[in-house]
């Protein structure tokens, strides 16, 4: 699963890109770098774009324990906390929901699921109607 991510500071958002075929080591692995990086602030803002994966492996237990894990990482109980979920048809879809239903319950989470990147990135308040609009206004 090639995934990356960028910290936009100026938007106080971290956008997080997953495509392939998504396995939990390679999550664990970027949340890892995420969570090092001098750069990341408990108050950023998560876009996830998952329309780009094939597969996933489907360990649900492993995802259910890896979100877990990233709950205690980048949960601030005092704040609240967005996160927009972009995905397509498809496998990206079932993933993003296992997401989605991950955080539902968190009290102060505010967790969406977009299948349309215009209306993902105005639900983050921003105006660029792509997200490679968005991350070409940022390069």
């Amino acid at each position: 699963m090639p995934g990356g991510y960028r910290i936009l500071p100026a938007h106080g958002l971290v956008y997080v890109e997953y495509e392939g075929f998504a396995t939990l080591a390679d999550a664990r692995g970027l949340y890892g770098a995420y969570m090092a990086d001098p750069e990341r602030r408990p108050e950023q803002k998560q876009l996830i774009n998952l329309a780009r994966i094939d597969d996933w492996e489907r360990d649900l237990v492993g995802l259910m324990q890896f979100q877990a894990d990233a709950a205690a990482g980048i949960y601030v109980e005092e704040r609240s906390m967005m996160m927009v979920i972009h995905a397509a048809p498809g496998p990206s879809m079932k993933l993003a929901r296992h997401f989605v239903d991950a955080w539902s319950d968190v009290a102060g989470m505010v967790v969406t699921l977009q299948t349309d990147e215009a209306a993902a990135l105005s639900i983050l308040g921003l105006r660029e109607e792509s997200i490679a609009e968005l991350l070409h206004s940022v390069a």
